[in-house]
């Protein structure tokens, strides 16, 4: 059960923390760059990213569900806080999905056309979408230390 749990959280933290990083703190430090700069640099910070993402997304229902039949037996016994992490889970990952198979892969070739304008355009539409995962993210940390430490 440990290592699940160690799994489960590492994944976890990978994809909330990186999208923080992402946000709060990489974002406003490449806002002085010239634009071609700072967009072929989030191109490829987010593919990188993006490759860690796929893993947690991989990583967390498997780590999940698993733990929820060893440890909890089943669906039947689960409370309020797991039923919620699973469901932000799923949106998130959903979330997630159409930002890798729309707007990144339509950045990364408005970018190889030399199309600044629309590659500026599908750039917004991820930060938007990473701003709601981030949001969301944060929710499912809270949710789960209050169901597990909470009242």
């Amino acid at each position: 059960m440990s290592v699940l749990i160690v799994l489960h959280l590492l994944a976890a933290v990978v994809w909330v923390g990186g999208m923080f990083f992402a946000h709060v703190a990489m974002r406003p430090a490449a806002a002085a760059l010239p634009p071609d700069a700072r967009l072929n640099l989030f191109s490829a910070a987010l593919g990188r990213f993006f490759a860690w993402v796929w893993i947690a997304v991989v990583a967390l229902p498997i780590t999940g569900y698993a733990m929820v039949f060893a440890y909890y037996g089943g669906f039947t016994h689960l409370g309020p806080f797991i039923n919620a992490m699973q469901g932000l889970g799923w949106v998130m990952i959903a979330i997630y999905l159409h930002v890798f198979f729309a707007p990144f892969r339509r950045l990364r070739r408005a970018l190889a056309a030399g199309d600044l304008a629309s590659a500026g355009r599908h750039m917004d539409q991820i930060r938007l979408f990473v701003t709601l995962n981030l949001l969301l993210g944060l929710i499912v940390v809270v949710v789960a230390a209050i169901g597990h430490f909470g009242p």
